[in-house]
């Protein structure tokens, strides 16, 4: 059985799709779709931590779905701009389960993944997928994924 590993740019979801198509991810579809037949060796959420109810619910869907939540605490600078990236660590923690897994699945636009994708698959052998947005997605991000699904249909609620 092919053995998968899933990373999620929470973030980076929420934002491009609610801007494309004014609507919410589907994250009990995607599972579906993307582990039928195949067995997860991890699924991480990176995520953003602003303490609010609401967004502990969602957390705690995700973890539901077969998610672990990775949190970051919600940095807000004396100029107004905020604080919040996670690709270090996403970056990080694939390059840690490559080697044990026959396919990394990336949900983000952010073409800074492009060279992480490329690098597992010369290192490792390891397949990519990538699901974005369309027209959200960095072009070079989908050139460098042996897949891309673009997000849109069934994956929207």
């Amino acid at each position: 059985m092919e053995k998968v590993a899933i990373f999620v740019d929470v973030q980076n979801i929420y934002y491009t799709v609610r801007q494309k198509h004014q609507k919410h991810f589907n994250y009990k579809n995607f599972w579906r779709r993307a582990t039928s037949g195949r067995q997860v060796v991890g699924a991480y959420a990176y995520a953003i931590d602003r303490g609010d109810a609401k967004q502990r619910g969602f957390q705690n869907t995700l973890r539901q779905i077969g998610f672990e939540v990775k949190l970051k605490p919600f940095i807000q600078r004396n100029d107004g701009t905020a604080k919040g990236d996670w690709d270090v660590g996403i970056t990080l923690d694939v390059m840690d389960v490559a080697e044990t897994v026959d396919t990394v699945i990336l949900l983000s636009g952010d073409g800074d993944f492009d060279m992480l994708l490329q690098k597992i698959r010369l290192k490792y052998g390891v397949k990519t997928e990538v699901y974005g947005v369309e027209g959200l997605t960095s072009p070079a991000l989908i050139n460098s994924a042996d897949f891309y699904c673009p997000i849109e249909g069934g994956l929207l609620m």
